[in-house]
């Protein structure tokens, strides 16, 4: 059962309005991932305290002040979009499936991968430079 859209519509927003994409539909997943050329950040959003504190946060921090970033933003929300977070899951294998997670694809790879428990327990500047890190050597 999905959480209700009320609820999650402004954790959807907070990445919206600093530029990512988000993906409702399996279709629109592989339409995203699929690309064999530039970079991809894909941000597994999540109602929980860690993603609200330090996952999305972090990853607009990262996005902001990084010289290097991803070519496109993109974002799928566990607990909603049921089809688009499993057909998404399926381009970060053989990661477990955790939300909040962040995962950077470059010419239709995944390189690099930061799971909730790399996110927990962190403060947003932590994961903002972890971020910024990654994309300084993928982007």
């Amino acid at each position: 059962m999905p959480y209700p859209e009320m609820m999650v519509t402004p954790m959807r927003q907070e990445l919206e309005k600093v530029g990512f994409k988000s993906l409702m539909n399996a279709s629109e997943v592989e339409s995203a991932l699929n690309k064999k050329s530039g970079t991809q950040l894909l941000v597994f959003n999540s109602v929980c305290g860690c993603a609200a504190g330090t996952a999305r946060p972090g990853v607009i921090q990262a996005v902001a002040a990084s010289a290097k970033k991803p070519s496109e933003l993109l974002t799928v929300f566990a607990g909603q979009e049921a089809d688009a977070v499993a057909k998404a899951r399926e381009f970060t294998l053989p990661y477990p499936p955790s939300s909040p997670s962040i995962a950077l694809f470059k010419d239709g790879e995944l390189v690099h991968f930061v799971e909730r428990h790399m996110i927990e327990g962190r403060s947003a500047q932590m994961i903002a430079d972890h971020l910024k890190a990654a994309f300084e050597e993928y982007c």
